[in-house]
């Protein structure tokens, strides 16, 4: 008797576990593209550069695109009010670990900077991503985090 017992519990659990694995696999023809109402304290680069100051420097951040698509080449410069030295960015996740991502930067000039960037996708469709400067004035570091949407154009 024990043994039935347990040979039907099996069947049961490897049909639930089939039928997990089957619907999962099945391609979502209903999928919908949800828009994401608009978060006024992330920066919109498609009005301009995102604007922070830290230890008496203004930082001016773009990105273009501006709506930053996941998995595309993107253009970032930085500038600053003054001669700024030891400049340093990562683009991180802001609410979820998706890595660190530094980010490459070419001097122009003491007061500009750009770099190539390029960071993956989200599964939920609403990632915001933080670019953390680091820099120095006077031998002292500073720091300025500048928040953004990837893929913004779905934000309304």
């Amino acid at each position: 008797m024990q043994h039935t017992h347990k040979s039907v519990v099996l069947r049961v659990l490897y049909a639930c576990l089939a039928a997990l694995f089957i619907s999962g696999c099945e391609p979502n023809s209903n999928k919908t593209t949800t828009a994401f109402k608009a978060d006024p304290s992330l920066c919109d680069f498609q009005i301009g550069a995102c604007k922070k100051s830290a230890g008496g420097t203004d930082l001016a951040l773009s990105i273009s695109p501006w709506n930053t698509p996941s998995e595309k080449p993107l253009k970032l410069s930085l500038t600053s009010s003054k001669s700024i030295e030891n400049v340093k960015i990562r683009i991180e996740g802001r609410d979820m670990f998706m890595g660190i991502i530094p980010v490459n930067l070419t001097e122009t000039d003491k007061k500009r900077y750009q770099a190539p960037l390029i960071y993956g996708s989200c599964s939920s469709g609403y990632m915001v991503w933080q670019a953390i400067v680091s820099f120095e004035v006077n031998g002292t570091e500073q720091f300025a985090i500048f928040d953004f949407l990837a893929d913004s154009d779905k934000a309304n």
